[in-house]
């Protein structure tokens, strides 16, 4: 695919859906955030239209011209497409996993999360950007879609537990902010696991996405129960499931001349 700039909302609506809870809010952030990349088929009339950001990518369009080596740079990301396009998808790869999704909203109150004593559950601030840097690779793709830990961190959409030390325990952020749904993201630190502060991170972000006149959404894989009891705890129930598809590494010449 060639790389092009960023589309005006109005063609973003031509291509993608939008308003919607779950993959449509990729090109909405990506759009509004300015962290992420564009990609057609050809620079002019394009005929296919994609958007990545951190490991997602959003393809729509015509699998017509859609040949391996066009595909070859989207390598590694994992792709909500159309049924149309995955045969084309499955000959520029050399794996293509489907994984099957969870779109939750937020319908119900959530459940209470006591905080522990020494605990504050406040918004990430800038100050935080070396706290969520020293989380570690782990955590690594919860700065992602927002270009980095610094991002994250000056985002204004996340919510942290920290100790008194300025240690990050758990953090809650808007991963994707679309125009209708913001999609929640969350992590803990693997010794505060399972004492809830993760829950009120996310109540309070929530909140904020409330504010904001946006409602929460929360995607994640149907075998990630923690993920899922995490969910339903902070009030989201599920509306729909999808699936999307890891993509491997490109074919090799040998297998496209074969």
């Amino acid at each position: 695919m060639i790389e092009i700039s960023p589309p005006d909302a109005t063609a973003l609506a031509r291509w993608f859906p939008t308003g919607a809870p779950g993959p449509a809010t990729i090109g909405e952030h990506a759009l509004a955030t300015g962290v992420g990349r564009w990609w057609a088929d050809r620079p002019v009339q394009p005929r296919a239209l994609a958007v990545s950001c951190a490991g997602h990518v959003v393809l729509r369009g015509s699998p017509d011209d859609l040949t391996p080596g066009l595909l070859a740079p989207l390598a590694g990301n994992r792709f909500e497409a159309p049924a149309r396009l995955l045969p084309a998808l499955g000959a520029a790869f050399d794996r293509l996993t489907p994984w099957e999704r969870m779109v939750w909203t937020l319908q119900a109150a959530p459940q209470p999360a006591a905080v522990p004593h020494g605990v504050t559950v406040r918004h990430l601030e800038p100050a935080d950007t070396d706290a969520v840097h020293a989380l570690g690779p782990d955590a690594s793709w919860l700065s992602a879609s927002w270009g980095g830990p610094l991002g994250l961190a000056t985002s204004g959409h996340a919510w942290t537990a920290a100790d008194r030390a300025g240690r990050i325990l758990a953090v809650a952020c808007t991963y994707f902010r679309g125009t209708g749904y913001e999609d929640v993201a969350v992590y803990t630190v693997p010794d505060r696991r399972r004492h809830r502060l993760a829950l009120a991170c996310v109540t309070a972000l929530c909140a904020d996405i409330a504010a904001r006149g946006h409602t929460p959404s929360w995607n994640c894989s149907v075998l990630n129960r923690p993920s899922r009891l995490l969910a339903w705890h902070a009030g989201f129930r599920l509306v729909r499931e999808y699936v999307h598809y890891a993509a491997g590494s490109p074919v090799s010449h040998g297998r496209l001349s074969a």
